[in-house]
């Protein structure tokens, strides 16, 4: 915990622009406004940013309406049955996706809403248009939109400092050009108002492992194309092999080592359809196809070079843990500097950076408290650090792992797959990392995260009641299997 030790001088209420509404910036705003200062806020589109508007919001509430299904699916198994209006029994659900969009776009847009009343509200400007660095005291704005929907001029704001949260978008390939019909990037998806009977998702990162299973969920037929020898490859194997496994368990097709190197649309009328080139020279037909292939930050003319703020080769901001870039008074938080692509810690980022800027207690982030969850079904949850990191380290560790099939609870609920893994230190028992795979992975993986946080020692964990049964039962059954490998 450190002070600042460059405050602003309060002679003057200090002035700070904030570039983009996303969480990094919003969060920075109502920081810095809750610190005496005056604060706008310039955003292209509408306050939550692509987090509420296209990304976060609208994909977890598509994957929250899949998770019915899925769940509907094992009602015969727990002595459900469903009936249709005439009475008969049927085990079939149908999804429509052109409600369920209908939804997901006035969720987003509700959000955005009541993001920007809590703005206003403390006193914070917005201006909804473009923003772009002139100097480290200045942003111009242009594209100004006032709320009428009227243009107005273009005007320069002065700034004792700026902070960048701009945010990323789509990754798109040369020659799989997104139409918004058939090639489509997850911002397009919920303009679709019919499912499609056959989507190709290229991609198999988190994005493409979320979206393959929530349209498979759906009632579509997917096939996920994978560049790497298994899906998720970024995340804990055990827990990616079992994704996989449940992928193909359930009819998804998954296409491994297999990269896509084009999309297009062939055919006319009822006869159109997409085909997807991989490297090899095999071809997939499908309906449609999603490229969900990373994503780029938008860093690209607003300013940085000209004002000296270093960028990386990929065009992410250099932060340092304070959110300061290279230039003095200029910050940057979220999406846009790369750190960790999580709503999450843009906001801490952005309010880390305010704290800094205005010389109030800053808190350095860390990285390694940081929880993260794949919303697949089951979820994956981890803290810490992985398993990978582990091996590679200098470090005597202990792995525990209990499945969840054991547990009570989760025979109550039907759950048959996921597991709970800790990490710790050999000699003190100290929790390091663990990863959750689970219906819910994301409410469980808090009394890890609270003991990566803490350091705690999986004695301490293991000695806090659980109630039973309850699958956090299995948590501190995991903790004290690693009691008895430290003994």
């Amino acid at each position: 915990m450190t002070t600042s030790p460059n405050p602003l001088v309060a002679t003057h209420r200090p002035k700070i622009a904030i570039l983009g509404g996303g969480p990094g910036g919003y969060e920075a705003a109502l920081v810095a406004a809750r610190l005496g200062a005056d604060v706008t806020i310039i955003e292209r589109r509408g306050l939550g940013g692509s987090t509420v508007l296209t990304d976060v919001v609208p994909s977890k509430t598509l994957i929250a309406t899949a998770e019915w299904m899925t769940l509907g699916g094992n009602a015969a198994e727990l002595g459900i049955r469903i009936n249709d209006e005439s009475g008969n029994t049927s085990h079939t659900i149908t999804a429509d996706l052109g409600a369920i969009n209908q939804r997901i776009r006035a969720l987003a847009a509700t959000q955005s809403a009541d993001i920007e009343h809590r703005i206003r509200q403390a006193g914070i400007q917005v201006i909804q248009g473009r923003g772009k660095l002139l100097t480290d005291r200045s942003v111009a704005v242009s594209e100004i939109i006032d709320e009428s929907g009227a243009s107005q001029p273009d005007l320069t704001l002065e700034a004792d400092a700026i902070l960048v949260s701009v945010g990323a978008t789509p990754r798109v390939l040369p020659d799989a050009q997104p139409d918004g019909r058939r090639i489509l990037t997850w911002t397009q998806l919920y303009n679709l108002t019919e499912l499609p009977q056959h989507l190709i998702v290229v991609g198999s990162g988190v994005t493409g492992a979320e979206f393959a299973g929530a349209y498979h969920a759906l009632g579509a037929d997917v096939t996920l194309v994978s560049s790497r020898d298994r899906v998720l490859p970024g995340e804990d194997e055990d827990a990616a092999n079992l994704i996989e496994e449940v992928f193909k368990s359930r009819g998804m097709t998954v296409l491994s080592k297999s990269r896509a190197q084009a999309a297009r649309v062939v055919g006319v009328g009822d006869d159109e359809h997409v085909e997807v080139t991989l490297s090899d020279g095999q071809v997939v037909t499908g309906s449609h196809v999603l490229m969900a292939v990373g994503s780029v930050p938008n860093t690209q003319d607003i300013g940085l070079e000209e004002v000296g703020v270093a960028v990386r080769e990929s065009g992410h901001i250099v932060t340092d843990k304070v959110s300061r870039t290279s230039v003095r008074g200029i910050y940057a938080a979220g999406d846009c500097t790369g750190v960790f692509p999580l709503a999450s810690v843009a906001g801490m980022q952005g309010r880390i950076a305010m704290s800094h800027a205005l010389g109030d207690t800053v808190n350095p982030i860390k990285l390694r408290t940081v929880a993260a969850n794949i919303f697949t079904a089951p979820e994956i949850a981890n803290v810490g650090y992985t398993q990978k990191e582990l091996l590679k380290l200098d470090m005597k560790y202990t792995v525990t792992r209990i499945e969840l099939k054991g547990n009570a609870r989760a025979k109550m609920m039907g759950i048959r797959e996921g597991f709970v893994k800790l990490f710790s230190r050999t000699e003190s028992g100290t929790v390091v990392g663990g990863v959750i795979v689970a219906p819910r992975a994301s409410e469980l993986i808090y009394p890890i995260t609270l003991a990566v946080q803490h350091r705690l020692t999986v004695d301490e964990v293991a000695g806090a009641f659980t109630v039973y049964p309850s699958l956090t039962g299995t948590i501190a059954e995991a903790a004290l299997q690693g009691h008895r490998s430290i003994d």
